[in-house]
């Protein structure tokens, strides 16, 4: 780890900005003010902006597989056709975490949250996979292994039909031994992996997956996170499971609390939104998996009234088919200008960066640490080229670079000190091999409806009236 000052950079310092020295010791911000001492390594930072890193808060790194194939489908039944796809390998793996970090990287994200499809049989290694490829690039990771107890089928309301489902082949012991392993084995924050508790919702998890779930946070201090109420369909399903609010009985059996991040949140009343500020629970809003299956527009000025922390997510990159943190903040922000005609709640520019940032890291209960430029705080810092076409002519370099359509805009990257992108490109990976071998492992392909995606289409217009 080298001590390094970035020299006549670009901050931004309350409605304004400021040209200053920024000092890095030990892997941390040690001093900003204007003409300091350099200490270590001398960076030129003129004409360019620093920012703390954004954190891609919710993805799916190994649905890099099937982007730009998935049918214009609602949740529930693109699900059905995403299981219909070959079991993923080891390998691929490992190519489609190195390029979620890549992706990540290239648009401003210092961290990422993995809620990792695991591979049957396979679970700690693949958890192990992924670890290795995060650890490779330098980014970041929270790993969230993306676990359930209930069969697919069991994801979508029964409506006036009695459904029997298939039980899903490991338990909820089973699948929590196999978490607290993985603790064991690769939760290690001071070197830049984190495992979560991470159910992934209502929809196909019972109480006592939850429960465990929890118990595992609270004995080994890790975060949690689920998918929570992103479609219509569950919001039925959770009236139908619990007789009340899907929020309210995850309050009811301990679930929620300032270490609990949840994607989606579309589906939410006054009620539970009340509920998530109570209990300091973080949404993490996914605008373009949202739109792209047709789930709806999470209320977000409703949840930052409320005193709700809200970050963003690009989420898998088969129901956004991209992995681009600066598109998705974008859309994240401007979406909402047509909820609510009091323009007084929209969110700024400069409000949407500190939610990318200082919103992620609270979300993972980690605010005393990352997501501003502070004294003290680890430095996971993004520096943007100010010169590069897409942030010109010179206005303001955060409303160019939320509000335009930024493209290798990204100079330099440092995760806890350490440089990981230098004029724009990753240093710690062979970036053209990865392309290379994306290519190689896929083909040009057309995705056909089989019969199974066909029955639970035909169940799913029944249940939402269609």
């Amino acid at each position: 780890m080298l001590d390094f000052t970035i020299q006549n950079v670009l901050i931004a310092v309350s409605d304004d900005y400021a040209t200053v020295d920024v000092q890095i010791v030990d892997g941390a911000i040690a001093a900003i003010s204007p003409s300091l001492q350099v200490i270590g390594t001398a960076i030129d930072g003129k004409n360019k902006l620093l920012l703390p890193g954004f954190f891609n808060a919710h993805t799916h790194s190994s649905e890099m597989w099937q982007r730009g194939i998935m049918s214009m489908f609602p949740l529930e039944l693109w699900l059905a056709e995403l299981y219909d796809f070959a079991p993923l390998d080891p390998e691929q793996v490992y190519l489609s975490a190195l390029g979620t970090a890549v992706e990540t990287l290239l648009s401003g994200g210092t961290s990422v949250v993995d809620h990792l499809v695991l591979i049957p049989g396979l679970e700690l290694e693949t958890i192990a996979i992924a670890t290795r490829a995060y650890k490779e690039v330098g980014i970041r990771a929270f790993i969230a292994p993306l676990i359930q107890d209930e069969s697919i089928t069991a994801g979508m309301p029964s409506g006036e039909s009695a459904q029997t489902h298939e039980p899903y082949f490991r338990s909820a012991a089973a699948t929590l031994e196999i978490i607290e392993e993985a603790v064991r084995q690769f939760h290690r924050p001071d070197e830049g992996v984190n495992i979560l508790v991470a159910p992934t919702g209502i929809q196909l998890c019972s109480d006592a997956l939850f429960e465990g779930c929890t118990e595992l946070s609270d004995r080994y201090n890790l975060c949690r996170h689920s998918h929570l109420l992103e479609t219509r369909a569950q919001e039925k399903l959770a009236e139908e499971k619990y007789g009340c609010t899907a929020v309210e009985h995850l309050k009811r059996i301990g679930y929620l609390s300032n270490k609990t991040s949840l994607a989606h949140c579309v589906w939410l009343n006054d009620a539970d939104i009340a509920i998530l500020a109570e209990t300091q629970s973080t949404v993490v809003h996914n605008p373009l998996s949202n739109l792209r299956l047709g789930s709806g527009i999470a209320p977000i000025l409703k949840y930052r009234q409320a005193g709700v922390n809200v970050t963003f997510g690009c989420d898998g990159a088969s129901s956004n088919d991209s992995q681009d943190l600066l598109e998705a903040i974008k859309i994240g922000s401007i979406l909402h200008n047509i909820t609510d005609s009091d323009y007084q709640h929209w969110i700024t520019p400069r409000q949407a960066v500190e939610m990318a940032s200082l919103g992620g890291a609270k979300g993972l209960n980690i605010g005393d640490k990352l997501g501003s430029l502070t004294v003290g705080k680890q430095a996971d810092l993004v520096l943007y080229d100010l010169t590069n076409l897409s942030l010109l002519p010179r206005t303001d370099p955060i409303g160019l670079l939320v509000l335009g359509r930024p493209s290798n805009v990204v100079d330099s990257v440092w995760v806890n000190g350490k440089q990981i992108v230098a004029d724009g490109k990753v240093t710690t990976i062979n970036v053209d091999e990865l392309r290379q071998q994306l290519f190689n492992r896929s083909q040009w392909e057309t995705k056909r409806k089989s019969e199974t995606v066909a029955q639970i289409e035909a169940h799913y217009r029944t249940v939402m009236g269609l």
